[in-house]
Parts: C-alpha cells; structure tokens; sequence
C-alpha cells in the first residue's frame, strides 16, 4: 500500500463496541486498525470516533447530528444494533434505521460504497452478564443472528463490505480474557480479533481507490 501525502480520514461510528467501553483508549478495534493500516504502509489519521455506550440506531443519528463530523472521509465504519435488540425491538424496527445510518456513513465517504464498511453485532448473550441477566441466551443468539442478516442484506444492496465478527465474538467472548471488568464488554484482546478480521477487507477497499 503506497504511503499518500495526504492522510486517510476515517470516520468510526458506533456504541459501545465501538468506543471500547472498559478499555485503554488505543485499545479500541478502529484506533488498533488505523495502527495496523499505517504499519502495511497507509497514511491514516486517528479514527474520529462518534459513539457512546448504549446508544440504539435512532440516538446514533441524533449523536451524529449533535458532533456534526465534516466530511468526506476516506473511511467510513458502522458497528450498531446491539442496544435495539437489548430493548426489545423487533427486526423489523431495525432494518429501516439501520438502512439510515447506513446512507449516511456513505454521505461521510463521498457517496463512495467502496469506503464504507460495517460489523457484524456480537452476541452479548454469551458473555458471564448475558448467563446471569435472566433472558434466554438462545433467543437473544437468534435475534442477532437476524439482525446481522438483515444487514448484511441491506448492505450488499448498496454495495458495502459487511465484516463479520459474531462468530469470533460467540466462540471468545465468554472467556475471561476476552472481557472487560465488567463481564459484558470485550476487552482489548476481542478488540484486536475484530481489527485482525477488519484489516484484509479495508486494505482491499483501499486498493480499489
């Protein structure tokens, strides 16, 4: 990957997952795949990150109206819908708001499908707080699972890299090193398995430019 005069903008929008609730800043999976970009040779600034823990896909757009990021990125990354499956709201409630979100990241990257990529959601049922919070784990595993079909649906329509990490996240995110303190959120070794399985797909996005 040539080394650019200008550097990359990266745009990483998200919740939680995307912010690394419990961990060191530079732990983040977006902040460990721009280190890991600049290390193959790319020219990329920090990720400006727009995400806060809890937020569902409707307090994601208001997050992203209120921080206002100026465009356009070379980057763009959507990780979402975790905390719409936490409260409840059916597939079908997601689709649309996702969708939304999803033109947006693409309005960041100049209209440019091949800038813009999203995550799978991880199944937070297989963590030690999903064991202990009294809901079925195995309903919570097929809500996520239709969710992320759902978007990877939605993303091959506009013609999106969909970046799956919900089976890495299932078959590691109930061993203790792979969790925050709090036994919910990943820690920054998840976080380093999702920049890993992240990595080949930006850098194929790059190339095409």
């Amino acid at each position: 990957m040539a080394e650019r005069a200008v550097p990359l903008r990266y745009l990483a929008l998200g919740d939680s997952y995307t912010i690394g609730e419990g961990i060191a800043p530079e732990s983040r999976w977006p902040v460990v795949l721009a280190d890991a970009l600049r290390a193959a040779g790319a020219a990329i600034d920090a990720p400006r990150i727009v995400a806060t823990t809890g937020w569902t896909t409707d307090e994601l757009d208001a997050g992203i109206d209120a921080a206002a990021p100026e465009g356009p990125f070379d980057l763009v990354s959507l990780l979402i819908g975790v905390n719409d499956q936490y409260r409840g709201r059916a597939v079908d409630d997601y689709v649309p708001r996702f969708e939304a979100l999803l033109r947006r990241a693409l309005g960041f990257a100049g209209d440019r499908a091949e800038r813009v990529f999203v995550l799978a959601i991880p199944d937070w049922g297989v963590t030690p707080f999903g064991a202990h919070s009294g809901r079925d784990v195995a309903a919570i595993a097929r809500t996520l699972d239709a969710y992320n079909a759902a978007a990877a649906a939605v993303c091959a329509r506009h013609g999106v890299a969909f970046v799956d990490i919900a089976p890495v996240s299932r078959a590691h995110g109930h061993a203790p090193a792979m969790l925050a303190d709090d036994g919910l959120h990943p820690s920054a070794a998840l976080h380093a398995l999702w920049a890993r399985l992240a990595l080949p797909v930006v850098r194929g996005l790059l190339s095409r430019a």
